[in-house]
Formats: structure tokens, C-alpha cells, sequence
């Protein structure tokens, strides 16, 4: 078989030569079960990897989440009374959210055959409050944020 070309790997040859020097076992050596442990040694090395590889991550996201507590734990103490008007205004715009949705809601019960029926109208709803929705969820999520109230369960 040196004459032949290596354009493919040893995955994709076979040697059927009669030199038994080759490494390969007769089939009569076969033992499925030293197969079969193998593999299964193998597996179980995978999964020990990738469970080790999940405690780092979680390490990591943790002290990332600690980071951001501690963080936000200090602009509140350095800002109180924003902290406090935060916490009004998130207040304010989740009943604000809460107004709106209940439009949105009365306007897809109001339009429902057009809105099944027509993609026009559909672009027409999301393009109407698809933005508005999302930006408020944003400005309400961040007021939230910085106004919750530092309790021994925030604070990790």
C-alpha cells in the first residue's frame, strides 16, 4: 500500500493485505465487551468534562451576578433619593404597561379575522406596538432594577 496515494485518512482505507503486522487484531480477538467498556470509559470521561465545564460557567455567571449586586448595591447608596423616584416611576409606568396592554389585547380581540387573514394588517400591529412594547418593557425593567429595595434575599 506505499504506492498508494494519502489523499485520504486511515479512516477511509482499508489494508486487506496478509501482513499480520499491521496492528490490526484478528477477528477472532474481537471482545465486544473491552468495546463496549471502552466507550463507556469514554463517555463517562465526556460527561466529567462537561459537567467541570458547567461548574466554571456557573462560577462564573455567579461571580458576574455578584459583581452587578454589589455594583447596583452601591449607586443606590450613593444615590437614595433616585433610588426612590426610580422606584415611583416604575410604579407609575407598570400601571402605564399594564393600560397597554390591555389595548393592545382589545385591538387583536377587535381585528382578529384581518389580523389572520391579512399579513398587511399583521405587519400594520406589530409595526404599531411591537417598538412601543419593547422600549417600555426596557425603561421599566431598568427602573425596576435600580429601585429594588436591598433586602437580605437581593443581596448576595
Amino acid at each position: 500500500m506505499s504506492n498508494e496515494s494519502n489523499e485520504f485518512p486511515p479512516l477511509f482505507r482499508i489494508d486487506v493485505s496478509a501482513d499480520t503486522g499491521s496492528g490490526a487484531r484478528p477477528a477472532d480477538n474481537y471482545d465486544p465487551n473491552t468495546v463496549m467498556v471502552a466507550l463507556l470509559r469514554q463517555m463517562v470521561a465526556g460527561q466529567a468534562k462537561q459537567s467541570k465545564l458547567l461548574e466554571d460557567f456557573i462560577q462564573q455567571q455567579n461571580a458576574t451576578q455578584r459583581q452587578r449586586q454589589n455594583e447596583l448595591g452601591q449607586w443606590k447608596e450613593q444615590n437614595p433619593q433616585l433610588a426612590r423616584c426610580c422606584r415611583t416611576a416604575a410604579e407609575t409606568l407598570s400601571r402605564v404597561q399594564t393600560q397597554f396592554l390591555r389595548n393592545l389585547t382589545d385591538e387583536v380581540l377587535d381585528n382578529e379575522e384581518s389580523l389572520l387573514d391579512g399579513e398587511f394588517m399583521l405587519n400594520e400591529f406589530v409595526d404599531r406596538f411591537g417598538p412601543r412594547l419593547a422600549h417600555l418593557n426596557g425603561v421599566l425593567q431598568v427602573l425596576s432594577q435600580l429601585s429594588m429595595i436591598n433586602t437580605p434575599a437581593n443581596q448576595t
